[in-house]
């Protein structure tokens, strides 16, 4: 018998050729005497076979090569020996001898065995990785927080020294987190004490925390309250710490948190176009006071100079369109701030009756410099009627306002969001539909630049009038990126009668800022195609809201792109426009919910447009607008 690279032989002396039995030593080391025995009945040589056996069991260690009939010869190779005959024997898990086969099956199978093995490894691997990766996380995450005070309480925070103001502050967030998901582990294991322990001082922690989002906000308790959190964690974690519970309870901390944002979301994107159609107390109360004193001066002092440059095609026209004094007062401002000459810049404005005595009289009162300012009033204009103007006509019918004033009345704030957004009065002013009709209310002006209410004027757009529009109508800057704002995202293409005739991926355009060719309007009866779409749209089949669906379709190939530094979008929305972006731009644009002039407007955007207000004005500072 020898035990040699893992395989225990033994040789079977008889009459007949030796045999050698090949035994894993791992079965030999299981084997007994019930092996033995089931072997005899099998009518085996099993009599040297129980010795080895019992031999192998009692010396694990044995290395030399003995036989007995090779008794004190060293047999460096059996299969060289006379009369040998070799048998592969392994004791099976059940500790029962079998027959294996051939050395080479022998060998593929603890070939495959290790092949599986490795690939568990594997898995095992990817696991600790995937742990390790989520741990390195949490700790780049923390190392923010001063976790000098017993933090040691999670597994994932590295005690670190830190200067930010809020560290604090965000050490009893964690501490917080924590101390609900060992609650909750506690009451699972019976540990009621422990339970209440952690609920009093997360209790303690969220009156002291508050409402403070700095360390300088935290009272001077706060301390104290960190190093008694502190200490039930340490007791807790000792108690129940457990990876796979902590796991599991935080991805459902996370789970029920995300809904919770989703939900808020909702709220606030309802809430945002609840304050997007409101007007600030602010404001309305100087549009109240300058009506008042407009219609107390004669007729002779609400006359504006400079009339005859009204209908002058060499100088530069711009068309605006607004109800907000404010507002308006921003663009023009702005316009002539930066402007070259402004003595050749023209403005019409064109408000509603309520708020048209105080348009006139701000600008009265604060004229443009030597520009030249002439204010409209968009009842006045009898031709604008709902026998000429299909947008009119839809909004008297029965349809329409049960669908913008009674229809589907939401029953709780998330719901309304997108219901709110459809009766916003903008949808149901002709001041915003009157763009449409720009060559009948200007009828002697060969070129127009159409601004909104809610832009600022950075340089000079006196190079707008010398660009080529290659005898399209419209120039405006493009909006359409990789895969949004293009036409299928303002049209409904399972209409046939947008999908015949419209391209879902022609790229979008901008309203705000737009330079309109009078001239080419009149000649491809642009107000014709508007009324066309329009009439088609009286069921809102083809687009729900707003006047850019309809411009969109109006306006199809006849647009030419202006160069985006132009004109900027997004400050009224998007937080994540680059500083050099806007500071490059002529004309920037706050498009959105948050408006310049709202509270919800975003902080860093605001000052653009409040350095062209002077807050010290005494109508402004009388109704208590502020920066």
């Amino acid at each position: 018998m020898s035990v040699t690279g893992g395989v225990a032989v033994v040789v079977v002396p008889t009459q007949k050729p030796a045999r050698a039995l090949f035994l894993p030593p791992q079965s030999v080391f299981r084997s007994d005497l019930s092996q033995a025995a089931m072997a005899i009945r099998a009518g085996r040589q099993a009599l040297p076979l129980l010795l080895a056996t019992l031999l192998l069991a009692a010396s694990t260690c044995l290395q030399a090569r003995v036989d007995q009939q090779y008794y004190g010869k060293h047999v460096p190779d059996w299969s060289e020996q006379p009369n040998f005959e070799l048998w592969n024997f392994s004791l099976s898990q059940k500790d029962d001898l079998h027959l294996v086969g051939r050395p080479e099956e022998v060998m593929r199978r603890k070939l495959r065995q290790r092949t599986g093995l490795r690939k568990k490894m594997e898995l095992v691997q990817q696991d600790d990785e995937a742990i390790v990766k989520l741990e390195n996380t949490g700790i780049e995450r923390s190392k923010a927080v001063d976790s000098a005070v017993l933090g040691k309480y999670s597994i994932w925070r590295r005690e670190n020294e830190n200067e930010k103001a809020d560290s604090r502050v965000r050490l009893m967030r964690d501490q917080m987190i924590m101390a609900r998901i060992y609650s909750v582990l506690a009451k699972s294991r019976g540990k009621l004490d422990l339970q209440q322990e952690l609920l009093t001082r997360l209790k303690e922690s969220q009156r002291s925390l508050g409402e403070a989002t700095a360390d300088a906000e935290l009272p001077k308790s706060a301390t104290e309250r960190i190093k008694a959190m502190g200490q039930v964690l340490s007791k807790a974690r000792d108690l129940l710490y457990n990876c796979k519970d902590i796991t599991h309870r935080l991805r459902a901390m996370l789970q029920s948190a995300d809904e919770q944002v989703r939900s808020l979301k909702k709220q606030s994107t309802f809430l945002s176009q609840l304050a997007a159609k409101t007007i600030p107390n602010g404001i309305h109360c100087l549009s109240m006071r300058l009506t008042i004193d407009y219609y107390l001066l004669s007729p002779e002092k609400r006359k504006f100079p400079n009339s005859e440059n009204l209908e002058n095609p060499d100088l530069y026209h711009y068309a605006l369109f607004s109800d907000n004094v404010l507002a308006a007062s921003v663009v023009v401002n702005s316009t002539i701030m930066n402007a070259k000459e402004p003595e050749k810049h023209v403005f019409h404005l064109v408000t509603d009756k309520l708020n048209f005595g105080a348009m006139n009289m701000w600008f009265l009162l604060n004229p443009p410099g030597d520009a030249t300012i002439h204010v409209e009033n968009v009842d006045d204009f009898k031709w604008l009627n709902s026998s000429y103007c299909p947008v009119l006509k839809q909004l008297e019918s029965a349809a329409m306002k049960e669908y913008y004033f009674k229809a589907d009345r939401p029953k709780t704030i998330s719901a309304g969001s997108s219901n709110l957004k459809y009766r916003n009065p903008k949808y149901l002013s002709m001041l915003n539909h009157l763009r449409f009709y720009l060559p009948q209310v200007y009828p002697k002006l060969n070129k127009i630049l159409f601004l909104d209410d809610d832009i600022v004027v950075q340089r000079d757009l006196t190079g707008l009038w010398e660009v080529d529009l290659n005898g399209n109508v419209n120039g405006a800057v493009e909006t359409c990126g990789e895969s949004f704002h293009r036409f299928d995202k303002y049209l409904n293409f399972s209409n046939p009668n947008i999908s015949q005739n419209f391209d879902p991926n022609a790229c979008g355009w901008a309203y705000g800022m737009n330079m309109f060719d009078l001239e080419e309007w009149k000649k491809k009866d642009i107000t014709g195609i508007y009324h066309k779409w329009q009439n088609m749209n009286e069921n809102r089949l083809l687009w729900k809201l707003g006047t850019l669906p309809p411009g969109l379709l109006t306006f199809y190939k006849l647009t030419h792109p202006l160069d985006k530094s132009w004109h900027v979008l997004g400050l009224g929305y998007n937080p994540t426009i680059e500083r050099s972006e806007i500071d490059n731009a002529a004309v920037i644009h706050y498009n959105g919910n948050m408006k310049p002039w709202l509270e919800i407007a975003m902080t860093k955007y605001r000052p653009y447009w409040t350095k062209y207000i002077n807050y010290e004005h005494p109508y402004i500072h009388g109704c208590k607008i502020s920066q």
